[in-house]
């Protein structure tokens, strides 16, 4: 009975001092070994279809439009921001100022009675109605970057003449207006590649709170000939607009080689913006929520919505420059799609390993190595969906032009605009020869209902499966260079 009783009380105190068992630890999902099918399958039409429904309903809730620097601009912006935190995503919506051009004016600088062209680089800072007369002083050292490169030169109401070398146009003028400038004017020719790097740094004019013009050599002769006074006029009216970007990174993958993907976030004037682009924002975001913000992937993923996009590039550019070397650097690739749902749809890539007819502004060694992989992957998928693509020209004035400068691959796809559909083109992806490829472009036109749903089916799931391909893999036969491998200046 001892016995008994001892081993009843040994079992009742083994099960009372011994710790309850710890509920199993949800252990994350183990990589997909093809991830990019695998996020291509779960990109479909009803889905990205409820999101242009959703833009289609913005629009219409603020007269017809998104246009960037709108009441509609700024709902779409919080309904991408919100949907993307909701899913686990860490998202940042940075603000920036963009100029938004008004009454050109004449600017002009009048020497003597003869008159010469002067760019208005204070884009936000005119001369009062009028001009503005003075005598022109031209700093001792020519840059005009310190103090001391006046010497003993008295600037109080003159005109500061400096060249375009050495640091900023906005250093140039807070250093002539710390020595009593009026104005300043900075001669420079600008060369193939444009003004000098580092003159016009990210934002610049919002910092230009002084009339400063550009002009030419041969204007700067005509000052140095003469000890008279003379007048300065910037008249070009412009305002500043404010904006915002979205961006939605994962939580997981390698932070030092970030996918990038992305497409602008506003409409044109008057339009509600549904194939440009929200039909790109739409598959953007199908693939952002199939994927998740913090999936088991081996490189992060960051999604972005430009803003200002249909009217400069603005959101983009400022982005890209603003960048330090090292974060530009961590850019692995940048995907952009805008156009993917276009009526009388064809199926473009673009011309990465420059196939095609070159663009002459791009010489063929300025395209960034990587960018041919990245065609080769998007063709490769359009080619198994059927549907057999094209090249279309790299183009500086878009959203991928500042990455493509920067030097980081680039690539995208895009089902046409207002270039009409040769009858090759109607063999080749069916619909209608003679025919622009969005034709419903334009307030009326541009609906969730016009959209060509086999086409934006094609293009979403292709789009997923770049991501998801680079998410999990930049080696390869269609890899991209690594992260030792990339040497990016910043600010370009």
């Amino acid at each position: 009975m001892r016995r008994a009783l001892a081993a009843g009380l040994l079992a009742i105190c083994v099960a009372a001092c011994t710790p309850p068992a710890k509920a199993p630890v949800a252990q994350p999902a183990p990589e997909d070994p093809d991830l990019g099918h695998a996020l291509a399958a779960k990109v479909v039409p009803d889905g990205m279809y409820a999101h242009l429904k959703k833009f289609a309903a913005i629009a219409a809730a603020n007269k017809g439009t998104r246009a960037d620097g709108t009441p509609g601009f700024q709902a779409s912006v919080d309904y991408v921001a919100n949907l993307l935190k909701d899913k686990g995503f860490d998202v940042e919506t940075p603000e920036y100022v963009r100029v938004a051009p008004g009454a050109p004016g004449n600017p002009m600088l009048d020497v003597g009675g003869r008159q010469w062209s002067v760019v208005q680089a204070s884009l936000l800072t005119p001369t009062a109605p009028g001009g503005l007369s003075g005598l022109t002083m031209h700093a001792v050292k020519p840059a005009g970057c310190a103090p001391a490169d006046y010497g003993t030169l008295n600037l109080r109401g003159a005109i500061a003449v400096v060249d375009d070398t050495s640091c900023s146009v906005v250093d140039k003028q807070n250093v002539a207006v710390g020595r009593g400038a009026a104005a300043v004017l900075v001669v420079s020719t600008p060369g193939a590649n444009g003004s000098p790097h580092g003159l016009f740094t990210p934002g610049y004019y919002e910092h230009l709170t002084t009339p400063v013009g550009m002009i030419g050599k041969d204007a700067d002769t005509a000052l140095l000939r003469t000890n008279a006074p003379v007048k300065l006029v910037l008249d070009a009216k412009n305002s500043a607009v404010k904006s915002r970007n979205v961006f939605a990174q994962t939580k997981t993958g390698d932070q030092h080689n970030v996918v990038m993907a992305g497409a602008h976030l506003d409409s044109t004037t008057g339009s509600a913006g549904i194939n440009d682009a929200a039909s790109g924002v739409s598959a953007l975001l199908e693939t952002a929520v199939a994927l998740g913000g913090s999936p088991k992937i081996a490189n992060a993923v960051r999604f972005t919505f430009w803003g200002s996009g249909a009217v400069g590039h603005e959101g983009a550019t400022k982005y890209v420059r603003g960048l330090a070397a090292d974060p530009l650097n961590d850019i692995a690739l940048y995907l952009n799609f805008d156009i993917l749902g276009s009526p009388n749809a064809g199926f473009f890539t673009l011309d990465g390993d420059q196939s095609g007819q070159p663009n002459p502004e791009i010489p063929v060694d300025a395209v960034p190595l990587g960018s041919a992989s990245i065609e080769r992957t998007l063709a490769g998928y359009l080619y198994l969906a059927g549907k057999r693509p094209a090249d279309i020209m790299l183009d500086l004035g878009t959203d991928y032009g500042p990455f493509l400068t920067a030097g980081v691959p680039v690539g995208g796809i895009s089902t046409g605009t207002t270039q009409r559909k040769t009858a090759l083109q109607a063999r080749l992806w069916g619909g209608q020869a003679g025919v622009a490829f969005d034709p419903t472009r334009g307030p009326s036109g541009d609906t969730v209902e016009a959209l060509n749903r086999p086409a934006l089916a094609a293009t979403g799931q292709a789009v997923a499966f770049a991501v998801g391909a680079y998410a999990q893999s930049l080696v390869g036969p269609n890899g991209v260079p690594l992260r030792d491998q990339r040497h990016r200046q910043a600010g370009k």
